[in-house]
Order: C-alpha cells, then structure tokens, then sequence
C-alpha cells in the first residue's frame, strides 16, 4: 500500500489565522504580547464593572473574560520566570 503525498500545502490556513503585520524585532513582539494582556485585563475589569452597577446581568461572559485575563497573566509571568532562568544560566557559565 502506497502512502500518497498531501498535495497543494498553500491552502491550509485561512487569511483569518494568518498575522497581518510581522514583528521585525523581539521589542515588538514583546510589546504586542503586553498591549495584548493589558487589553484583556482592561476587559475584565470593565466587564465586573458592568456586573456590579447593573449595567449587565450576563455572569457567563463576565467570567469567561475573567479567566481570560487570569491565564494571560500566568502565561506572561511564566514566560518572564523562564526568561529569567535563562539569563541566569547564562551569567553561570563560564568562559
């Protein structure tokens, strides 16, 4: 039995996954993640907000944007303790 090879690859992923801009340097990567996680966390508040003075009554979303919000500050504390661990393992070696 003959494996057949997967033909015309260029379709694959939808115009809408694809990233418009591509960050030139690690700056602006770092910079969209954090303008990223501030907007998330932006969100959240502001959805607690609207719960709290009646403004909305959909607990459902207000939480979903809460653990949003919450992961997407345990993503960036992570990747900056491994940053960090990095950098460090890099000052102990030796020359």
């Amino acid at each position: 039995m003959a494996i057949q090879p997967i033909q015309n690859m260029q379709m694959v992923l939808p115009s809408q996954f694809v990233a418009k801009t591509t960050p030139s340097d690690f700056s602006e990567v770092l910079s969209q993640a954090m303008n990223g996680l501030n907007e998330a966390q932006q969100a959240s508040s502001q959805a607690r907000v609207d719960l709290a003075t009646g403004k909305t009554t959909d607990l459902h979303n207000i939480m979903i944007k809460t653990e949003e919000a919450s992961l997407s500050m345990q993503l960036a504390i992570e990747v900056r303790n491994k940053g960090i661990e990095a950098y460090q393992e890099m000052m102990r070696m030796q020359l």
